[in-house]
């Protein structure tokens, strides 16, 4: 194909309520790491402002901890958390994506709660950012089904990212068309543009990659393309060696992404333009209709199908049944009640920590913390 090959990086950044004030007593290296990583991303991005585009999803319980004053005091010596949330305004580099407060697995908790974890990051990134965030959604995990669809559209949200593992064509499409453009997805009468997410490129990201190969790989990938491809990659930016290493030449930053640019910037990158997603969209409507089976992204373990992660073992299924109890509890309650009851909005509160992916994720090591916040909010639901 002859034309520029649009490239959208999507870094998710992620940390649970309370991790990184424990992680300073349990682990201060690992807490360094994680704040010098999240520091460094719109410090690498400064002097690219002409080529860099990075869209972050970062989780409500991460801003809430980043923009806690006594959190700010803490680290103050580690990383400036306040200029951190200001830099991060820059929309010339960075656009925020929202996505769900506690990081939940959208598909696994009940539906009637997934309003309270989109509304709650959206008020906190609506103060924080101090602009409307209706563009994008990152569902946590990349965790998606059909019936999330009615929600973000009524929110007003443009375009939700998936799997490329999980979309399958209504319409004829070949293999590049498909992983390559948007497409419409609809459900409950009604619709949303969808973004793919290449696996395969995605794991190299993750993993450590070269800006040669990289533009090699694209390449090869969109040969065939006879339309203006938009190629998608996307993995955590705060975990893993390959980010969270600081000494430069050797991590993402320096080893790849701003070589990359370099190489944009001097129309050496073999055609390949970073763009923000909304942008691609303005230029090129979505094409065609796709389904997008239940599903989340692969991890380290499972290949996302199934949420086999999150729901393998017994102990993590009672977890995620248990959840569901509660919360038809609490909403059982608020019908009965006033909504405005402060016993009732600490029950949210907890159900909704209790929903985290990360309770799930890592086997049974943290059900006692989803446990935990259950009941705590048994406990505070008036009877």
């Amino acid at each position: 194909m002859a034309g520029q090959i649009d490239f959208a990086l999507v870094l998710n950044l992620h940390q649970p309520a309370g991790n990184l004030e424990n992680l300073l007593e349990a682990d201060p290296w690992a807490a360094r790491e994680i704040l010098y990583a999240l520091d460094r991303i719109p410090r690498s991005l400064w002097p690219y402002e002409d080529i860099g585009r990075v869209h972050l999803s970062i989780s409500g319980t991460l801003l809430e901890t980043l923009a806690d004053p006594a959190f700010q005091s803490r680290v103050y010596g580690i990383v400036d958390c306040g200029s951190l949330l200001w830099h991060l305004q820059n929309t010339a580099i960075i656009d925020v994506l929202a996505t769900g407060y506690h990081h939940p697995v959208l598909p696994l908790i009940p539906a009637h709660d997934w309003p309270g974890q989109l509304q709650a990051w959206r008020q906190t990134g609506e103060r924080l950012f101090a602009r409307p965030h209706m563009g994008g959604f990152w569902p946590p995990e990349m965790g998606f089904t059909m019936e999330l669809i009615p929600l973000l559209q009524a929110m007003g949200y443009k375009y939700v990212l998936v799997d490329s593992n999980n979309v399958e064509a209504v319409d004829a499409m070949r293999w590049d068309e498909l992983r390559y453009r948007t497409h419409v997805a609809r459900h409950g009468g009604a619709q949303i543009t969808v973004v793919v997410r290449d696996r395969e490129l995605s794991d190299a990201q993750q993993s450590g990659m070269d800006p040669d190969w990289f533009i090699r790989e694209v390449n090869a990938r969109t040969r065939h393309c006879d339309f203006t491809p938009l190629v998608t990659t996307a993995t955590d930016g705060d975990n893993g060696g390959w980010f969270r290493n600081t000494t430069a030449g050797v991590n993402f930053w320096t080893a790849f992404y701003q070589p990359f640019l370099e190489r944009a910037r001097s129309g050496t990158a073999g055609g390949i333009a970073p763009t923000f997603i909304a942008d691609h969209l303005d230029r090129h409507p979505p094409y065609g209709e796709v389904v997008v089976r239940d599903g989340a992204w692969n991890t380290g373990w499972h290949d996302g199908s199934g949420f086999t992660q999150w729901t393998g073992s017994p102990a993590q299924r009672e977890a995620l049944a248990r959840v569901r109890q509660v919360s038809g509890q609490l909403h059982a309650a608020a019908n009965r009640a006033d909504r405005s009851d402060p016993g009732l909005e600490l029950a949210r509160r907890h159900l909704l920590q209790a929903q985290t992916s990360c309770n799930f994720f890592w086997g049974e090591a943290w059900l006692a913390r989803c446990h935990g916040e259950l009941d705590q909010a048994a406990a505070a639901i008036t009877p």
